[in-house]
């Protein structure tokens, strides 16, 4: 599994990165959101996913967590495939997405190039539930370090075995308490007292 990919953007379109890490060049898929978050970037690290079919191994790039979990998601309801997924996160941001969903608004689904209504149904039915139990998002006003930090934060806890929905709600206390909580380190100490209270 890669789990991100770190090094200087060799190619860039709206749609695709080739980023050079360790003499190779990886061809990385990413969204509009994604590409004007590293537009003007020579160094780049994206968390990725790598999607496996029988006939092709493709590597998906996310600018932060928000953006591969609402990926991640999306790419578990039935009829829609990672490139619709990427299209998806492309026409609305996380936010527009979330509203649209919990809102069981599918006119605004319909409106993504190649989302019928079928499928934007089948998208408010699978997803309304686990958007409305879960946090994704992170404060706006975050800098790159801080939702390096905050991404780092999550998966350490997360792999310390607390569960994700509840590391999210903690940390949106911390940065809601204060915008620069320091180091991961720091972060971490205090997402786990928001945790244990």
């Amino acid at each position: 599994m890669i789990s991100y990919v770190k090094g200087p953007v060799a190619h860039r379109t709206p749609s695709f990165v080739v980023i050079e890490a360790g003499g190779l060049g990886y061809h990385v898929n990413i969204s509009l959101y994604t590409y004007t978050k590293i537009e003007k970037s020579e160094q780049v690290k994206l968390l990725t996913h790598f999607h496996v079919k029988e006939d092709q191994q493709t590597l998906f790039g996310f600018y932060d967590e928000a953006e591969r979990a609402l990926f991640r998601l999306l790419i578990g309801v039935s009829g829609v495939g990672p490139t619709t997924a990427l299209v998806v996160l492309s026409s609305l941001n996380a936010d527009e997405f979330r509203t649209a969903v919990i809102g069981e608004d599918v006119g605004t689904l319909r409106k993504v190039k190649g989302l019928g209504p079928k499928t934007a149904k089948r998208i408010i039915l699978d997803l309304k539930d686990k958007l409305m139990k879960e946090s994704f998002d992170t404060p706006t006003m975050l800098s790159p370090q801080s939702n390096t930090q905050r991404a780092e934060a999550l998966s350490a806890l997360v792999n310390l075995g607390f569960a994700r929905p509840a590391v999210q709600r903690a940390l949106n206390r911390v940065f809601a308490a204060q915008a620069d909580p320091g180091s991961s380190e720091q972060l971490i100490k205090l997402a786990l007292r928001e945790l244990s209270s």
